[in-house]
């Protein structure tokens, strides 16, 4: 692989160049005024708090938090639409919510000052990924109610870039733009860059003569093997920004382009805890479990202890006082267990990138014909060449080998699997209607 594009120098701001005693004090008198806004102006926070026996003036150090109860996004569903805002109505710059593919939406809300905050840490997120003051951003994210499209335009124009907010869809239309308006960067999930992609080799486009140099991709877990891909294939540098809706949105956290070794959480604004999924209990940095966070300057609608379902663990960080959370392996609500072994999606598209002839677009199709739970994987081939049985084999044995799962490989033509133009699916579970 040639090399990738040269990106000039990085400048922290100063919460990046504070040392960790003074990030440690900043969060603890934030997080003071989270517990007692939350506890004064949310019901569902006052009757949490008080049925675990805990009131905000508990809270004296960071340590404390770990008495203060969870929330999940079952809390926020029951609250819907408004019930977990901490501000009159009138006060509410402005509201997303999730799409509620899953269940109702959960719905959350932002102050002039909340959207302040979410432009600046959106900024110092792509500032983190490689683009500069200056920069055309050409956004693929969805706009509207899903905080993606909006979230990394505000951050952009905060940075001082030009936007271009194309959104989802219309990926021959994606490609046109790109090489009509040249942007430096693009904001896109990483499954629908990689139709992007197809799409421009589809039109005999050569991805990496393009003027992108910078791809900042999130919404979706995806794996160091996707990143070398997408990195050869395109020649741009494949960073990850992290966020979620009902924290903040994008720009939680990022990716530092020189790194490529863990996403820096803005621990100024956000506060993480790794737990034992099963227990709730705490566990150390450096140990896998799953992300819980705490807002400490969200106005319209804090969260104490949110339940992300990330599965990471948190690591020092390198250039910033901030930790870094290392790549999310999965979601312990995307886990599959097949025959008592558990399985992510992550882990086939690790294995089946190293299989040749087969590209990185899949499906995890699971079905009970009879007592015990089936796995077929749906993939397609790279090109009409490709010797599909052999390449089917060859995932089924890594797996196998890998994981300890036996699976079925059923390897498609290229195009036949259907494109995610935001968050890709990757499990169908049919198990219900094949028991």
């Amino acid at each position: 692989m040639s090399s990738l594009p040269e990106i000039p120098a990085n400048v922290l701001d100063a919460a990046e160049r504070a040392s960790v005693e003074e990030l440690r004090t900043l969060q603890t008198e934030r997080m003071a005024w989270t517990l007692r806004h939350a506890y004064a102006n949310v019901p569902h926070y006052r009757a949490a708090f008080d049925a675990a026996g805990v009131r905000p003036q508990d809270f004296r150090e960071l340590a404390d938090l770990r008495h203060f109860p969870f929330t999940a996004k079952q809390d926020l569903r029951a609250n819907y639409p408004f019930g977990m805002f901490a501000v009159p109505r009138e006060q509410v710059a402005r509201i997303h919510a999730s799409s509620g593919t899953t269940g109702k939406a959960t719905v959350v809300g932002y102050t002039a000052s909340d959207l302040e905050h979410w432009a600046a840490v959106g900024a110092r997120s792509l500032r983190a990924a490689g683009v500069r003051p200056g920069d055309r951003v050409h956004v693929a994210y969805g706009y509207g109610l899903f905080t993606g499209g909006l979230g990394v335009h505000y951050g952009a124009e905060a940075l001082g870039c030009t936007v271009i907010p194309v959104s989802g869809g219309m990926t021959a239309r994606q490609v046109q733009l790109i090489q009509d308006f040249e942007p430096d960067a693009i904001c896109v999930t990483p499954s629908y860059l990689l139709a992007i992609l197809d799409e421009m080799e589809r039109q005999g486009v050569d991805p990496r003569a393009t003027s992108l140099r910078v791809a900042v991709l999130g919404a979706e877990p995806w794996t160091d093997a996707m990143r070398a891909e997408i990195e050869d294939r395109m020649g741009v540098h494949a960073v990850d920004i992290y966020g979620l809706s009902e924290v903040m949105g994008p720009g939680v956290g990022n990716e530092d382009v020189g790194e490529k070794d863990g996403t820096y959480l803005w621990e100024d604004h956000f506060y993480p805890e790794i737990v034992d999924p099963e227990t709730g209990a705490v566990v150390p940095d450096g140990e896998q479990g799953e992300l819980v966070f705490t807002s400490l300057t969200k106005q319209a609608m804090p969260v104490v202890r949110y339940r992300t379902r990330d599965l990471t663990r948190l690591l020092p960080g390198l250039s910033r006082p901030m930790r870094r959370m290392e790549r999310i392996t999965g979601r312990s609500d995307d886990m599959m267990i097949v025959r008592g072994v558990n399985l992510f999606p992550s882990q086939i598209e690790e294995e089946l990138l190293t299989v040749d002839g087969l590209a990185p677009h899949f499906l995890c199709v699971l079905t009970r014909p009879g007592r015990l739970d089936e796995l077929c994987v749906r993939v397609e081939a790279r090109d009409a060449a490709v010797d599909r049985g052999a390449a089917g084999e060859r995932l089924a044995f890594g797996v196998k080998e890998k994981f300890g799962v036996t699976i079925t490989v059923d390897v498609l033509e290229p195009g036949d699997l259907e494109r995610s133009q935001g968050k890709a699916q990757r499990i169908v579970d049919m198990r219900a209607a094949t028991s």
